[in-house]
């Protein structure tokens, strides 16, 4: 075969030199250029029509499968029901004395601001009273209570919505080995400080004002035996 020939060579019947990727790399098939024909969208039958005697029926080409999950699989009902805005209890009005029932301050007698637009109450301790900061809790972990102070004169700053409390998404930084897994908490922005003390001060003013309400707030709630929750009037 000539140099440079890029035919196949038969040795003998039916057997040649070159293979057939031997023979494509040989003739530079990889180099043309390729053109791709758009396939025509055939959509295929999925039904029949069979005659039964002088009726004919509609019949699924694929049967179904004989066999199903042994446990019901749950579907979501539809509906066109949308979440809306919780509705406060009429118990609770601004200036209302409220217990927690959960997380690290439950026990604590606390004092109703205002509703946030997440359905979430505003409530703040005084934070100098009996240490509860202002933060946001569900109403369904409340117990609302008789007393009630009058704070139409406190003024709360639009700027103290939900996403005031959100946490900052930042970076994770890296640990020091001598540290190990221990962090140091950081401090309270100077921002938060301003508007808790400015709060404090005004509410505090009030607390004065009213007999036993400072030593009420500071007075942790509990149950002892022989006390019922359904028996008691708040």
């Amino acid at each position: 075969m000539a140099k440079g020939d890029v035919r196949n060579e038969m040795l003998s019947k039916g057997v040649e030199r070159y293979g057939r990727s031997a023979m494509y790399k040989r003739r530079l098939m990889f180099k043309r250029n390729k053109v791709q024909v758009a396939k025509k969208s055939v959509e295929k039958p999925t039904t029949k029509e069979v005659k039964f005697g002088k009726s004919t029926r509609t019949v699924p080409l694929e049967r179904q499968s004989r066999f199903y999950p042994a446990e019901d699989i749950k579907k979501p009902l539809p509906s066109r029901k949308k979440p809306g805005f919780n509705k406060l209890r009429a118990s609770i009005t601004p200036g209302t004395v409220l217990i927690l029932l959960s997380g690290p301050y439950r026990g604590r007698r606390v004092i109703f601001l205002k509703q946030l637009p997440s359905g979430l109450l505003l409530v703040t301790g005084p934070f100098k009273v009996n240490g509860v900061p202002l933060r946001r809790v569900n109403q369904a972990y409340v117990i609302a209570t008789s007393t009630k102070l009058d704070i139409s004169s406190v003024k709360v700053d639009d700027k103290i919505n939900d996403a005031y409390f959100k946490a900052e998404n930042k970076a994770a930084k890296a640990k020091d080995i001598t540290e190990g897994d221990k962090q140091e908490k950081e401090p309270l922005s100077a921002e938060r400080k301003a508007d808790q003390e400015s709060i404090d001060k005004a509410i505090l003013a009030i607390v004065k004002k009213t007999d036993y309400m400072k030593g009420y707030l500071q007075t942790r709630f509990t149950l002892t035996n022989g006390v019922y929750p359904h028996a008691i009037s708040f």
